[in-house]
């Protein structure tokens, strides 16, 4: 069962004097039942919280049902670990006190020197080893053990049998994962630190359950369960130290996940209800005082010009406008494959070049490939030159099937995986960028750094030294002496040095100052002082030039990656889901956002730029599926506008097309030398003679 805050959770018990035809709420994995509809939504959001364990592989992080699944492949895993070393491991296990990761090591390195029946191991034969698999035990003495095993050839087939001694044997990798060792630890024990047996299992295996000589200063049975000395001595201080508290305020307060203390009665001893935390499931999002107030979401078009269970499908094999042309493309690329359809071809003694208008010749060929039923039936409408005149359903079943039959092809999977070694590689070349860029960051913060401590620690000697030196000074005019004498200064020679050093550059730095302080307080400055202004303006302006260029070639980069990514899509996700499980795509080459239902039934689309902000204006955050919904359209978001408006710029400009074209007489006058009425003109005489 999984875990909650590593704690086992123990499930809720049916309702009593249950009858048979009363309507409950029953939780779909757990099975649980509960009358009251608030206590069923209630666990439902409590299983929903990745707040759980799994208990056999331990990872965190999970929901109920996520935990369950983990669980149940592990265990499948576990199962799978060999009958023979199951026994030596548990031994191992039983009350030992490392840590999960040394006690796997531990035991992998005692099995790998353990054999048994059944394994694959490597033998030495002529100077070399072989795979070999060991058959049965032949000898078992101490100092002598003998094996029959079974030489295999390269496909695990066995070639012949001998007799092996087994320092001749060698295993060179054990049959089972490091994780599939932790999981089996897992699943085998109750408690760690120390790890201890189920009682059942140690039986089975003839493991004692007795606590060992050096773990009973430690730990203590207590009601059949393993107790540590010191937890229980650090549980009852706890005890002692609050039980004041606890008096006071422990029935009106509650502890929550993170830590926080929360009130659960009020002053006046009623229950105060417990903060939601955002997001939940959409459906169980109640609307709130501060809320605003959300409208419906907006009702799509659904003037399809096909039926509405050809919308999907139809949208999936690429909505092809130019219908001619994609199934002149895709049977030639079946042609390109050498397969199949090309020998369906020849036969036929057909030329390998599709036009426009031989190509449902090449089409009735492909019919009659597949051997469809249902595509077969078309075949004499196609012969016949109609095929517009077939059902959408069949013309969509077709395209469905040329689409298929491509997907197959060795040409298709070279260019996919093409396309994907380019995703790749653009994307390792976007990551070095970046930790190039860190690098880079983190070498000039470096940098700053330690010319901030090496000026640091130079203002902080000057200032050492000019007091050492008026120390000096003050000594020797006591001690009634001189060391030099020289324009009537007192001075050692490498004092004088140092003081006169940061004498300077304590000069050169106050007179930057004061230059700085006296050109910012003068109003009409002298011209030396205009050209220095003027050098800093310069300088602050290229600082701030350089800086525009970097972050612009950074955003430059950015699109630059986003454009290639998107010229090499391998597939089109949806945008999300809305509170009732509705799918939204959004297809670039269309432009426009489509609305699928849950069940798949019915479909819409969006087509202007005020029906997206409605949409977007109504979706709840709060809800998980919302939430990712309207991030994704904010992401995408731009891009929609500029491909809606483009659209609906086009859609403008050919109505205005089509309302702007005249009528036109058809007694159109003919150019004068095309002229009926002068085709006299042109007659010559055949018969003249010359």
């Amino acid at each position: 069962m999984p875990l909650l805050k590593r704690k086992p959770f123990s499930l809720a018990e049916p309702p009593k004097d249950l009858e048979p035809n009363e309507l409950v709420y029953q939780v779909r994995f757990t099975k649980e039942i509960f009358r009251d509809y608030q206590d069923y939504l209630n666990r439902i959001n409590l299983y929903r919280q990745r707040v759980w364990v799994c208990k056999v592989t331990g990872k965190t992080s999970l929901t109920y049902e996520e935990a369950l699944v983990s669980e149940k492949k592990a265990v499948e895993k576990v199962q799978q670990f060999p009958k023979e070393l199951m026994a030596p491991a548990l031994h191992v296990i039983q009350y030992s006190m490392l840590s999960l990761k040394d006690l796997a090591d531990t035991i992998a390195e005692k099995l790998q020197k353990r054999l048994f029946v059944g394994a694959e191991v490597y033998g030495r034969k002529e100077n070399g080893l072989f795979p070999c698999k060991i058959l049965k035990v032949l000898e078992e003495v101490p100092e002598r053990i003998l094996y029959e095993v079974a030489w295999l050839d390269k496909n695990k087939k066995v070639m012949e049998s001998s007799s092996v001694k087994g320092k001749d044997l060698l295993q060179r990798k054990l049959p089972f994962s490091r994780a599939v060792l932790k999981s089996f630890i897992r699943e085998s024990t109750c408690r760690s630190s120390p790890w201890v047996l189920h009682d059942k299992l140690a039986r089975h295996h003839g493991i004692s359950t007795d606590l060992p000589e050096e773990l009973r200063s430690q730990v203590f049975f207590k009601d059949g369960q393993v107790v540590c000395y010191k937890k229980r001595r650090k549980n009852e201080e706890d005890r002692k130290s609050g039980m004041e508290m606890k008096k006071e305020s422990g029935e009106n307060k509650k502890r929550l996940f993170d830590g926080t203390v929360m009130k659960t009665k009020k002053e006046d001893d009623q229950p105060l209800e417990e903060p939601i935390k955002y997001p939940i499931d959409d459906l169980l999002v109640q609307p709130g005082p501060e809320d605003p107030v959300f409208t419906d979401h907006p009702s799509p078009s659904r003037d399809f010009n096909v039926p509405m269970d050809c919308v999907g499908n139809l949208l999936m094999d690429g909505s092809p406008v130019l219908l001619v042309e994609s199934h002149a493309a895709l049977l030639r690329l079946l042609i390109e494959d050498n397969g199949e359809y090309l020998l369906a071809v020849q036969k036929r003694n057909r030329k390998l070049k599709i036009t426009m208008i031989n190509w449902t010749e090449y089409l009735c060929d492909f019919l009659e490939m597949t051997k469809l039923p249902e595509l077969c039936t078309c075949m004499a409408t196609v012969k016949r030159g109609h095929y517009g005149l077939l059902d959408a359903h069949a013309k969509l079943g077709i395209l469905r099937e040329l689409v298929d039959q491509v997907l197959q092809t060795d040409i298709f999977k070279e260019k996919l995986d093409e396309v994907i070694e380019q995703r790749q590689e653009l994307g390792a070349t976007r990551r070095g960028e970046a930790l190039e860029e860190a690098r880079r960051k983190r070498e000039e913060k470096e940098q700053l750094k330690a010319e901030f401590d090496a000026n640091g620690a130079t203002d902080q000697q000057c200032v050492e030294s000019r007091e050492g030196v008026t120390a000096n000074d003050k000594h020797s005019k006591q001690n009634g002496h001189m060391e030099k004498r020289r324009n009537g200064e007192v001075l050692s020679s490498h004092q004088g040095k140092a003081s006169r050093n940061c004498e300077s550059k304590l000069m050169i730095t106050t007179s930057k100052k004061k230059a700085k302080r006296q050109n910012s307080d003068m109003d009409l400055p002298s011209d030396k002082g205009k050209d220095s202004s003027r050098k800093e303006g310069l300088e602050i302006l290229k600082d701030d030039k350089r800086e525009a260029t970097k972050k612009r070639s950074k955003e430059q980069r950015k699109e630059y990656y986003e454009r290639e990514m998107e010229k090499r899509v391998i597939r089109t996700n949806p945008l999300g889901r809305d509170r009732f499980y509705n799918r939204y795509w959004w297809f670039r080459r269309d432009g426009r956002i489509f609305f699928e239902s849950s069940d798949s039934k019915e479909w819409g689309y969006y087509s202007s730029k005020e029906e997206l902000d409605a949409l977007m204006g109504s979706l709840n955050i709060k809800g998980e599926r919302e939430r990712e919904l309207k991030k994704h359209l904010e992401k995408f978001f731009s891009r929609i506008c500029a491909e809606l408006q483009k659209r609906s710029k086009d859609m403008a400009h050919k109505i205005a097309l089509e309302e702007a074209v005249l009528r036109r007489s058809t007694r159109v006058r003919a150019p004068p030398r095309q002229n009926p009425a002068k085709s006299f003109l042109r007659y010559v005489n055949k018969w003249k003679e010359d």
